[in-house]
């Protein structure tokens, strides 16, 4: 970020704003965070709250976002979907196939693969912002270890470092990507993602993201333009137009879960409607 955008008041107001709306002053560690940061990373047990603290402040400093302040970088989410276990990890674990993190920012969901016995040669990282991914080698430990690669790049652009994936990813990890933009951008999403994907049957879209069970575009917390939450039904719709323009059908699994004091904010539904939710999801290529 340009260092005059980051010294601007309106930047210094919009951090202290986030603050105290989306700061937990504590963050509370999962047992699946806490294994992977002592078997994979070698961080001392007794050590660990200072070292996801210290780590959570560089990258706030960088840009407040709410997941950030609300420790979501910490959740290893691709351990917990339906398809872990079934067909994600076992697929990968052969070595043969190609894994990519799409805004995978710290990209936690790769380290956990990797810990989970993937070869790291077979994932890679994308995101918009590069200063994100050095943090995660800081936070995970692994700048000597891991042979992952990361890609800074911007979705929206057909030139970028994503060109040398495409027809290559195996299995597309879009966790908290898609609801970040208009219905009109997540089209265009998908259609770089299709891009991305082996043009063969079984090639996979995983991940969740935050959805509404009355489908529409919300504003964003910034009040600065919307973001589209879809419920299963609009979610398998855009998928079915996005496949119907190159002629390829998908399988589309979605499950939308009302979460109470959604993300521990008491004024969720303000921000993200009355009907938010989180929606895990995959969609498969069918031929």
């Amino acid at each position: 970020m340009d260092n005059d955008i980051l010294s601007s008041p309106e930047y210094a107001s919009r951090r202290e704003e986030y603050k105290k709306r989306f700061y937990i002053p504590v963050l509370e560690l999962s047992e699946s965070t806490k294994e992977l940061l002592v078997e994979y990373s070698k961080i001392p047990e007794g050590q660990l709250q200072a070292h996801v603290e210290r780590i959570r402040e560089k990258a706030w400093a960088i840009y407040p976002y709410p997941c950030i302040g609300m420790g979501r970088f910490l959740n290893l989410h691709i351990s917990t979907h339906p398809l872990y276990h079934s067909s994600i990890l076992p697929r990968l674990l052969t070595g043969t196939q190609v894994y990519l993190d799409l805004g995978c920012a710290f990209a936690q969901n790769l380290r956990r693969l990797v810990f989970d016995g993937v070869p790291s040669a077979q994932c890679y990282g994308a995101d918009l912002r590069l200063e994100f991914l050095d943090l995660g080698y800081e936070l995970f430990a692994d700048r000597a270890t891991l042979e992952s690669k990361f890609i800074a790049a911007d979705v929206f652009d057909e030139e970028s470092g994503l060109r040398e994936l495409d027809g290559k990813v195996d299995i597309v990890d879009a966790s908290s990507f898609f609801h970040l933009f208009t219905l009109a951008e997540q089209k265009k999403v998908a259609r770089r993602v299709l891009g991305l994907l082996k043009p063969r049957a079984g090639s996979l879209v995983v991940g969740r993201q935050v959805g509404n069970s009355r489908p529409g575009e919300y504003g964003m917390r910034s009040g600065e333009g919307t973001r589209y939450r879809h419920d299963v039904a609009s979610w398998r719709g855009m998928w079915e137009e996005v496949g119907g323009e190159k002629g390829v059908e998908f399988e589309v699994w979605g499950e939308l879960r009302k979460v109470e004091g959604f993300g521990g904010r008491e004024n969720a539904g303000e921000v993200e409607g009355e009907g938010a939710g989180m929606m895990e999801f995959w969609v498969r290529r069918l031929h």
